[in-house]
């Protein structure tokens, strides 16, 4: 096995495309806490013209073949608005990415690795971060705890073996990316419910849901107030106004109103809390297929959705308010409504937050007091090419 020919090409031809996402059925199918995304996603994500983060990326994707078998895939791209991005901050000048690794094992594991940093130099680019698949706001980071339990709606799961087999080339952590879990059915510590009541009793504040008859709206404020909030924080992205409408749109569908919140002070939008329901759940056994009928028992399910648990994947609260006992405040009580219409309406005992950067103190200080605990840990690595 060793000693075996690996052959690295790039992706030309949509027989060459469909092997690239093919192969991640074929090497996580045994694995039970693997959950096959749908193909028609997959397509849509390598796209140009129907995934805008191509308006403003270069990517290469490339396979790995011994004896006539693809053993290996990955990607290599470059994000125009990383590049634009402070270097303190993550990104920034001569930055370039990997992500969407699969192989079979560590010789091949290394020869794809190689290649997308050559490809990468070629292009100019003088540093990786990686995994990011592909953008920092889709799947970012390798999974490197919590292998014991699937992953939620919209986050990753990888082979535990690819740890070792990144590091060894001299990777090294550049930041880790918490999830955190908690249950939510005997309600939160009698020290929130006073913060919540104390909200409640406060004029200026005002806590809406999410309205799905005027979506498209809502969900530029929601943007809005991210790309303001996130954006002195490691990693950021902005998202265009083309992404701005795709991420409605992809959105729409899964989003709860009364699970949803937008937060006002003054009558202005200054903070959102998103929570979807984990759509994994469903999604596990369809074996990435909407075909012949998952499609409608999928549509079914999204007017009830009934799950084990919800994910709070995104808040934001306007850097002008950061730091301040109302955003915290606000915060609570967003995190509490939400808990409220998850118990009452769906039955659901558990939620999970994140993901959350390691050494983001606000996050952490909100996860440590309703008694959440890190199920999960994801890093980014980072490497001088």
């Amino acid at each position: 096995m060793a000693d075996r020919k690996i052959e690295i090409a790039p992706v030309t031809s949509k027989g060459d495309l469909n092997a690239f996402i093919d192969l991640a059925y074929r090497l996580n199918g045994n694995d039970p806490n693997w959950v096959p995304p749908l193909r028609t996603d997959m397509v849509e994500l390598l796209t140009p013209g129907k995934n805008p983060f191509h308006e403003h990326a270069r990517m290469q994707l490339f396979l790995a073949r011994a004896d006539g078998r693809v053993v290996g895939r990955i990607s290599a791209h470059i994000d125009e608005l990383a590049l634009a991005q402070p270097a303190e901050r993550g990104m920034g000048p001569g930055t370039g990415n990997w992500g969407l690794l699969e192989a079979e094992d560590e010789a091949t594991t290394h020869a794809l690795i190689a290649r997308a940093e050559q490809w990468l130099r070629d292009e100019g680019m003088t540093r990786v971060l990686a995994p990011i698949s592909l953008s920092i706001w889709e799947e970012p980071g390798l999974q490197t705890l919590g292998f014991d339990h699937p992953p939620m709606v919209m986050m990753g799961h990888n082979s535990p073996l690819y740890q070792a087999w990144i590091e060894q080339l001299g990777y090294e952590t550049a930041k880790r990316l918490l999830t955190y879990d908690l249950r939510v059915d005997n309600g939160f510590p009698e020290l929130i419910n006073r913060i919540v009541a104390s909200g409640e009793r406060n004029k200026r504040i005002h806590v809406r849901k999410v309205d799905k008859s005027r979506f498209a709206e809502d969900a530029a404020i929601i943007i809005d107030i991210l790309n303001d909030a996130w954006s002195e924080n490691w990693g950021f992205v902005p998202f265009t106004e083309t992404e701005k409408a795709y991420a409605g749109e992809k959105l729409k569908p899964i989003i709860i109103e009364s699970a949803n919140m937008i937060a006002e002070v003054d009558g202005e939008p200054i903070a959102f809390m998103l929570a979807l329901p984990d759509l994994n759940e469903k999604l596990k056994g369809m074996k990435g297929s909407l075909y012949p009928f998952n499609w409608a028992k999928l549509l079914l399910w999204l007017r009830n959705p009934q799950c084990n648990g919800f994910r709070v994947p995104l808040m934001g609260v306007k850097k002008q308010w950061q730091n301040s006992r109302l955003a915290s405040q606000i915060a609570f009580m967003m995190i509490e409504y939400i808990r409220r219409v998850a118990v009452s309406q769906y039955g659901i005992k558990r939620a999970e937050i994140g993901w959350v950067l390691e050494d983001n103190q606000g996050m952490v200080a909100i996860a440590d007091a309703i008694d959440s605990k890190v199920n999960r840990e994801y890093r980014i690595y980072s490497k001088v090419l």
